[in-house]
């Protein structure tokens, strides 16, 4: 192949495939170089910053908005981007606009509560924020673990540094720190993990690793490999769980939150754990035989004849006609690889049942470490609860908690993807969904809390005593957020609830499903106790009125994060379908 094959197959590959997939990621990209222009084309104006993002963060979900709407109809097919690296699907397209959803919102959030002091401060809060987005969107369309890794890497250093944006504030520097400790830590040991898997399977690239991890399980020689897998498997397991603040890997979490401000606690909970979420669903239905068909693995030859061949066949409506074998080099060339699957008779690069049935131990192992995680995250979460006495430490053990929730539908899918691809989907849709409510419930929580300290309030619990006689409008929201996350009718929390407890049923995990209720039932009581304080005791005698009127920038913002929560009880098919079209690009 020579040089200009080699540069033909590059640019097709890149346009119109891979540039037009990624279009909105640019955007993000062009917004945090504006932002940063901003700052010195226009140093008298500083407030311009704010809306400058806002708009780049608006533009990029404009141009996934195209995706989305195929992506609900059912028309978004997806395909593998940037030589395999990044993979654009319905899956990933809605997390994605999520995220940039989440951007547009948390920036104009941060820009009404007055967070920052100074509005010169607004650039580097922008930019650290965007720049999170981007890593976060990354995250959720890896295809290949050095993806993975870059993704995790590009979300985590910007919220180490948001932890800490208010400078001369001790507890933030103190969070930041300690924050940005427990990250390197985890994302060292997530990187031997990975270095280990590709170490196993002579490949990091998803689908690749899937079939290749079949064919060391289904071999006499699998035995000597089976603990390199597993410690490989721990340890990619430790950087997951640290994103999600999952038990034993939680400790960061309520130091960090109390130390934030919490517009920044806000930001972790929802978006930073919806990263993680959806990458860890992704790595595990993938590495459980849920991934791309075997049929559709690329060839073991080099990535530039890949692309040529692309740029030159006319097969296929997108151009992409793949072959089986092998998308990298491995250890032995190109020729050993070919000759290592030439001539055999196994039906690994045809049959999905042989696959499935070949993977049924690496099922085994995820779905009980995912279980054990999932139990064991949800019921420390809200038993420690229990005893804060700061609002943001509660709230940071409700966010673990729900981490816990959160996981059990992906123990769900990977169960279910051995054998029942519908009830998999189901489960990966019931994620979807928890999220989307998800994001309305903490995200308001938090506002409330932002909002209780513009008022004058402090971060105590006891702080909201007589705030229902106050400020009504505001304690009657806060409430209805706070029953939303124990999932009492009729608001959506309830219905997302009872869509992951229904992808619990029909995989049979009935044992998680009776500590998913349980712990329901002990979070009402902590809850409970907030809702209390607001409505059925009096402010202490020497305490400052607080009162945060609904008829201010504040008190709609804490409005507009609860009245979805009636809305999506009501209509939650809608919502769930979307959940169920993006799921099946999955599954």
């Amino acid at each position: 192949m020579s040089i200009y094959e080699l540069m033909a197959g590059t640019l097709y590959d890149l346009w119109p495939q891979s540039l037009r997939a990624f279009a909105p990621e640019l955007a993000l990209c062009g917004a945090i170089v504006c932002v940063l222009l901003v700052r010195v084309v226009l140093p008298r104006l500083p407030v311009a910053v704010w809306y400058v993002a806002m708009a780049g963060a608006a533009a990029a979900l404009w141009l996934i908005l195209p995706d989305l709407t195929r992506t609900a109809l059912g028309e978004l097919s997806g395909g593998e981007i940037f030589t395999g690296m990044l993979i654009a699907d319905g899956y990933a397209t809605v997390l994605r606009a999520f995220f940039l959803a989440f951007a547009l919102v948390f920036i104009a959030f941060v820009q009404a509560s007055k967070l920052l002091d100074d509005d010169a401060d607004a650039t580097e809060l922008s930019v650290l924020a965007l720049s999170a987005v981007l890593g976060m969107c990354v995250m959720v369309s890896a295809n290949h673990l050095l993806m993975v890794f870059l993704g995790i890497e590009m979300a985590s250093v910007p919220c180490y540094v948001l932890a800490g944006i208010l400078r001369r504030r001790r507890p933030g520097s103190e969070a930041a720190l300690k924050y940005a400790v427990y990250g390197a830590a985890a994302s060292g040991v997530m990187l031997y993990g990975i270095s280990l898997f590709g170490g196993a399977t002579g490949s990091l690239h998803l689908p690749t690793m899937a079939h290749r991890l079949a064919e060391l399980l289904a071999s006499p020689a699998a035995a000597g490999e089976a603990t390199l897998l597993i410690v490989a498997g721990l340890m990619l397991a430790v950087g997951l769980a640290f994103k999600l603040s999952a038990f034993p890997f939680h400790y960061w979490a309520p130091d960090v939150f109390e130390g934030a401000p919490a517009e920044i606690g806000a930001f972790l909970s929802v978006a930073s754990k919806a990263a993680a979420l959806g990458l860890t669903m992704r790595l595990a239905v993938c590495l459980a035989g849920g991934g791309a068909e075997p049929s559709s693995l690329p060839m073991a030859a080099g990535v530039g004849e890949q692309i040529a061949s692309r740029a030159a066949s006319p097969a296929g409506s997108d151009g992409r006609e793949r072959v089986m074998i092998d998308r990298e080099r491995t250890a032995g060339g190109e020729n050993a690889a070919l000759e290592a699957h030439a001539g055999t008779d196994r039906p690994a690069l045809h049959d999905r049942a042989w696959l499935q049935a070949s993977l049924a131990p690496a099922r085994k192992f995820l779905y009980s470490l995912l279980a054990l995680l999932a139990a064991a995250t949800c019921t420390l979460g809200n038993l420690a609860a229990y005893g804060q006495a700061n609002i943001k430490r509660l709230l940071a053990y409700s966010t673990i908690a729900h981490a816990g929730y959160l996981l059990m539908p992906v123990c769900a899918a990977v169960v279910a993807v051995g054998n029942d691809p519908s009830a998999a989907r189901s489960a990966v849709a019931a994620m979807l969904y928890y999220l989307m409510i998800y994001f309305f419930m903490n995200f308001g929580a938090f506002a409330v809390v932002a909002a209780v300290r513009q008022a004058g309030g402090d971060e105590r619990i006891e702080s909201l005593a007589g705030l229902g006689r106050r400020s009504p409008g505001v304690a009657v929201c806060f409430a209805a957020m706070l029953f939303s996350l124990v999932g009492i009718p009729p608001l959506a929390g309830f219905a997302a609830k009872f869509v992951i407890f229904g992808s619990l049923v029909r995989t049979d995990l009935y044992l998680l499903l009776a500590i998913g209720g349980l712990n329901t039932v002990v979070s009402l009581f902590y809850y409970l106790r907030v809702v209390r304080l607001m409505f059925l005791r009096e402010a202490d005698a020497g305490a400052k009125p607080l009162v945060v009127p609904v008829f201010s920038t504040a008190g709609a913002y804490i409005a507009a994060f609860a009245a979805p929560l009636l809305l999506f009880f009501v209509w939650w098919d809608g919502l769930l379908a979307w959940a169920e079209a993006a799921a099946m690009a999955l599954v």
